[in-house]
């Protein structure tokens, strides 16, 4: 049990607690004494303020002792802790929660995982697809049940129900049933701005060690601009949410870099065939090292 009371010996040793801090600290600063606290039954800690510049609020701890029925107080240990207003640094974040969107700059390499939950395999040679594709049973069932109740009752419920197999139908499947669409001008000119701003003459591509064709984060477009353009799905990328040419890249890539796995240390190795000679005391000026023999 914790004695509430300290010790009255234990307490009356500060000199022997400042000295042992001045020992441990750097000259000067050692400041004056907080307070002392009692932890346990004849142990007693003594703390002091720190007058270093660096160590703003922290406390020398000095911990005495003394054993039953003994008049000496013995020094157990000093140790610098923060106190109830002391700087401390932020608590210690992992790179992969410390980055935010925008943070990478050319040359940067964003490292992914190899079960990186925003990616999934592409196409694996074999007729079944993964489990996780959109193409799985699996996935389709989960789509089926969310779109289920989207909209309740029968077709012929609905307020304008479409006239399937008309050309009307297939035009709006297709986004064209629409007063006026893109232009081939207008084409080119939204293509040379997408080029310009996220295109392979960037800093960003230059610096890139693949491009976005290749990239697991690429959300493929449709239409003739397809081809030459997709949508960046990459959070941590620079251009996240917006029209990338299939030639842009950056250091988000999700080929880039995989993490690796933390090496292995080596294991040590010990000479036993060699003796290392140590001598027992330094020599004296003018005498061989070699007559004080060794261990």
């Amino acid at each position: 049990m914790r004695s509430r009371t300290p010790d009255r010996l234990c307490a009356e040793a500060v000199e022997l607690a400042r000295t042992a801090a001045e020992e441990a600290a750097l000259p000067g600063k050692v400041g004056d004494h907080v307070e002392v606290v009692a932890d346990g039954d004849r142990v007693v800690t003594h703390y002091f303020a720190s007058d270093d510049p660096g160590y703003r609020g922290w406390r020398w701890a000095v911990t005495v002792a003394r054993a039953s029925r003994a008049k000496n107080v013995t020094l157990d240990e000093t140790v610098l802790l923060p106190g109830p207003d002391a700087l401390l640094a932020p608590e210690w974040v992992p790179w992969s929660e410390r980055l935010r969107p925008g943070d990478m700059g050319p040359g940067d390499l964003l490292p992914t995982q190899a079960d990186d939950l925003r990616l999934e395999p592409g196409w694996s040679g074999e007729e079944e697809p993964p489990p996780n594709s959109v193409l799985s049973e699996e996935m389709a069932e989960l789509a089926d049940a969310e779109d289920a109740d989207v909209s309740a009752g029968p077709p012929s419920a609905q307020p304008t129900a479409p006239a399937r197999g008309s050309v009307t139908a297939l035009a709006e499947e297709l986004g064209m049933r629409r007063a006026r669409v893109l232009s081939r001008y207008g084409l080119h000119t939204a293509a040379d701005r997408w080029d310009e701003s996220h295109g392979p003459k960037t800093a960003m591509a230059q610096a890139a060690p693949a491009s976005c064709v290749s990239c697991g984060f690429l959300v493929p477009i449709g239409g003739s601009l397809g081809q030459a353009f997709g949508i960046c799905g990459n959070e941590f990328g620079p251009a996240d949410g917006h029209v990338v040419s299939l030639a842009y890249g950056c250091g988000g890539h999700s080929e880039a870099a995989v993490m690796p796995k933390a090496p292995r240390p080596a294991a040590p190795v010990v000479d036993e065939t060699l003796v290392d000679e140590l001598p027992l005391r330094e020599a004296p000026e003018g005498e061989d090292e070699a007559d004080l023999g060794h261990a």
